[in-house]
């Protein structure tokens, strides 16, 4: 069995100056007997056919981070169940929000789950809103609903139009904007005016309910919560 060469054919005499010449290299490594062999040419290989089906190998590449994919949603929405205490009519006290303590009355239940409720606006400043049943406190006090026709109002009432990007100049990016005041639409306003009316009657008809939707829910020191009965 031969030896493995141990020392290079070439050693350098300096670094990156070898011992012999190239042409002296030539010789010693006998290519010029290849050469002479085939007619004063190198022989060549002809290529390798490439096989149609050959098993197409996986790319040595990988990306550094993992892609994520999206899943399938195979979950099929459920409507939101209703508190047995929240039935239409029933006087909430909203716990969080814009209107944090004030007293509105539950209309109705929207498709996506929301209540519909109402101040009604001339007596407490609570317009038609949507609140999730999670932050309100349902009470005993009901009031009729009797003329009251809320079908047309659902989610799609409380949508709000796309607003147009509007490009800023380089004087306008560091002037202050002014805040312009959001124009209610008329048919918004028509809507509240027709729930508001019946159902104020309806209230008024009761001794102090009207001063009761008026007055804000609060706590005072001393007063427990749990052992309040609303």
């Amino acid at each position: 069995m031969a030896k493995a060469r141990t020392t290079p054919r070439n050693p350098d005499l300096v670094r990156g100056i070898g011992k012999y010449t190239r042409s002296q290299m030539f010789h010693k490594r006998g290519l010029w007997a290849i050469k002479a062999k085939n007619g004063g040419v190198f022989p060549t290989h002809a290529p390798k056919p490439v096989v149609s089906d050959a098993v197409v190998k996986p790319p040595k590449f990988y990306p550094a981070d993992d892609i994520k994919k999206p899943l399938i949603n195979k979950r099929k929405p459920k409507p939101t169940k209703l508190r047995a205490s929240v039935t239409p009519g029933t006087v909430l006290i909203v716990l969080a929000g814009r209107f944090k303590g004030k007293r509105v009355v539950f209309l109705k239940q929207l498709s996506s789950g929301l209540l519909l409720v109402t101040g009604p606006f001339k007596i407490n400043g609570v317009p038609l809103r949507r609140v999730n049943q999670a932050y309100v406190i349902a009470t005993s006090t009901k009031v009729d609903l009797s003329g009251l026709d809320v079908q047309n109002i659902d989610d799609k009432f409380f949508s709000k139009p796309a607003e147009k990007k509007k490009k800023k100049g380089e004087g306008e990016f560091f002037e202050a904007e002014k805040e312009e005041k959001e124009v209610i639409p008329q048919e918004k306003k028509d809507s509240q005016k027709a729930v508001d009316g019946p159902l104020t009657k309806n209230i008024e008809a009761v001794p102090e309910l009207k001063a009761y939707l008026g007055a804000r829910f609060s706590l005072k020191s001393g007063v427990k919560p749990h052992e309040l009965v609303f």
